[in-house]
């Protein structure tokens, strides 16, 4: 178990290492918040999943310590903040002046 823990701590790192390499501008958090989300869920995950199988398939509880640990790092990372992107508004902005003239206004009863 301590060599599979260990394993598990390297994935962490290694998987919080290459979020921060390959995407940097994704991640504007601390980059200590990155690694150490990565670390404890690839710890976190590894160890549970040893667990569930029994501690039969070592290799299996890596791949899956590293998947988890890829799904909650990418938790962190922000696109929309990412410099060079325009910010995705989910609502159009509103025209000065492109509306038809009284539309606003409430109907009166004749």
């Amino acid at each position: 178990m301590l060599v599979e823990t260990v394993a598990f701590a390297l994935v962490g790192l290694i998987v919080g290492a290459a979020a921060l390499l390959s995407l940097p501008a994704y991640f504007p958090a601390a980059r200590a918040l990155t690694l150490g989300t990565a670390l404890g869920s690839a710890l976190l995950t590894g160890v549970i999943a040893h667990f569930a199988m029994d501690g039969r398939y070592p290799a299996g509880s890596i791949a899956v310590s590293a998947a988890a640990s890829a799904l909650l790092t990418s938790v962190l990372a922000r696109p929309d903040l990412a410099a060079g992107r325009a910010p995705a508004h989910r609502h159009r902005q509103h025209r000065t002046g492109g509306h038809r003239a009284g539309a606003h206004r409430r109907h009166r009863p004749a």
